[in-house]
């Protein structure tokens, strides 16, 4: 299926890993143009040299969204360069543990982390989104609707994301601009592996654990998996779909627990 992604551009923050490195090759296998916005300068350089050196066009600007500046400085920069933007996927954040036991301090540098840059990024694009009638994708998670334990910073920010995305849906109907929610449970990034390896004494037992957990052929869920759903809410092929919450999880948050 052809998306028609040929010459847009999208800003994908935290592109360059993880979930959001799986929505970068994918903006770009479908001739997209994807801006990475990250301030993980290594991988963002060795992500663009591989896609450089095969024809594929892609930019990226690098900074800590949780500086506003950074925020503004991505959509500057994106102007600057392309002239148009027509999509951002909002990605960039971590699972931090910031638990009701880390305390206040803890709980609003989650929400810094998580969630503020969101609002923000969108707040400079708004513009530019309003000319191409552009899509917004935000990727929260599983924990804003089934929680997780001692992660209320993160929960507190997944949940706000799902609240924005049907606000925005609501408040960009008259430009056209569609906003959609993924929410991935179990999928197997860097991230992931590290806090399996970090944690846990045997991290193969854990891991084993988790997948028989997960309803649909018991594995996680691939990056390519979340990305595609990406960038067919970033396409035109969804083009009456908005407001909407899409869990790509093998049925692992909504499925009866005695299939597993």
């Amino acid at each position: 299926m052809d998306l028609n992604l040929k010459g847009k551009v999208f800003i994908v923050t935290g592109g360059s890993k993880g979930i959001g490195e799986g929505i970068t090759l994918a903006i770009a296998a479908e001739g997209g143009i994807p801006v990475i916005v990250t301030r993980s300068r290594e991988a963002t350089e060795s992500l663009l040299a591989t896609l450089q050196s095969t024809g594929t066009e892609a930019f990226a600007v690098i900074g800590d969204l949780q500086d506003i500046e950074n925020c503004e400085k991505a959509v500057a920069q994106t102007i600057e360069r392309y002239g148009r933007i027509d999509g951002i996927v909002n990605n960039a954040g971590a699972n931090d543990g910031a638990g009701l036991e880390k305390g206040p301090e803890a709980f609003r540098a989650s929400l810094k982390l998580n969630l503020f840059h969101y609002y923000d990024l969108v707040h400079y694009a708004l513009p530019h989104l309003k000319k191409s009638k552009g899509s917004i994708v935000n990727i929260s998670s599983k924990v804003a609707l089934t929680g997780q334990g001692g992660t209320s910073g993160y929960a507190a920010a997944k949940g706000a994301q799902l609240a924005l995305t049907r606000e925005w849906a609501a408040e960009l109907l008259p430009y056209s601009i569609r906003v959609n929610a993924i929410l991935p449970a179990e999928v197997m990034t860097p991230l992931y592996r590290s806090w399996l390896d970090s944690s846990f004494s045997n991290p193969a037992a854990k891991e084993a654990e988790i997948v028989s957990k997960i309803p649909l052929e018991k594995r996680m869920t691939t990056t390519e998996e979340i990305a595609a759903m990406a960038v067919f809410l970033l396409s035109e092929k969804s083009g009456h779909t908005t407001g909407q919450f899409l869990i790509v999880d093998g049925g692992y948050v909504h499925l009866d627990r005695s299939l597993t």
